[in-house]
């Protein structure tokens, strides 16, 4: 991988981490396309790189609801920002659990089978195009809806299966508004990242020894700037109910990566 790959993935990753179209699934896609000889426990290390990288994106286009949640732990009373702290927890469990028990399996996924990517791609279509028929509500979202959401979360883990679009579908689907649970989608998974990096830190796995720092910077530093554009663009579409464009673009990647799978095998 060189540095525009880099930066190609990272643009890739920025912007489809907050738009509905899986970005996991276009990053082994665009890994396939540049030819990248990764192993998969190398390319899951870029992808958790650029994850962090837009976990910190939305930190900062969130910064206000953050700081109020922090602000309500701190304080140690039982507000409205404690139990939105209670209802991320929730939502992480579902996605922990899966990723300490199943981590190795996870990874296989990630060694460019772009046929898997296609089939999950039109899985999210089908979620995005019932989400956007869902009538808008002001509705938020409740303890076990959290949990509910959690478990999208957690099967979002596969590359092609959008975690937004899947969070936000399953959220909209139960009856939520849609701007909430645009809002509870993005803040729910930065918790989780950082559990993972500071994991693979304390666990050795993300070592130095095989890791381009330069190559890791670039597409993080091009990863946190489209994810800044896109995360308050989505918020956007969210509110005008616009996933259904999302819906046809993932449909039609989805069998392209299909039919591609068959040349590329």
């Amino acid at each position: 991988m060189n540095i525009w790959d880099a930066i190609i993935l990272g643009v890739v990753q920025g912007f489809t981490e907050f738009l509905p179209v899986s970005s996991s699934g276009h990053l082994e896609l665009g890994k396939a396309i540049l030819g990248d000889t990764s192993v998969p426990e190398e390319s899951l290390l870029f992808t958790v790189v650029l994850h962090f990288a837009t976990a910190l994106s939305t930190i900062v286009v969130f910064r206000k609801d953050v700081w109020e949640i922090l602000s309500g732990l701190l304080k140690f009373k039982w507000n409205e920002e404690t139990k939105f702290s209670l209802k991320i927890i929730i939502s992480m469990l579902p996605a922990v659990i899966v990723g300490v028990l199943f981590e190795e399996e996870l990874e296989a996924f990630f060694g460019g089978n772009i046929a898997f990517v296609g089939a999950m791609l039109i899985v999210t279509a089908v979620l995005l195009w019932l989400a956007d028929r869902a009538k808008n509500t002001g509705k938020k979202v409740s303890n076990s809806n959290a949990f509910v959401i959690g478990i999208a979360q957690a099967i979002a883990m596969l590359p092609g299966i959008s975690r937004s679009g899947a969070t936000i579908s399953t959220s909209v689907l139960l009856g939520n508004d849609k701007s909430k649970a645009a809002r509870f989608s993005f803040l729910m998974v930065v918790p989780l990242i950082f559990g993972k990096i500071a994991k693979d830190i304390w666990s050795g796995e993300l070592s130095s020894e095989s890791a381009d720092f330069t190559i890791l910077g670039i597409g993080f530093i091009a990863a946190f700037i489209c994810g800044l554009i896109a995360c308050t663009w989505m918020i956007s579409l969210v509110r005008k109910s616009k996933l259904s464009y999302f819906a046809i673009y993932c449909l039609i990647v989805g069998i392209i990566a299909i039919i591609t799978s068959f040349y590329l095998a």
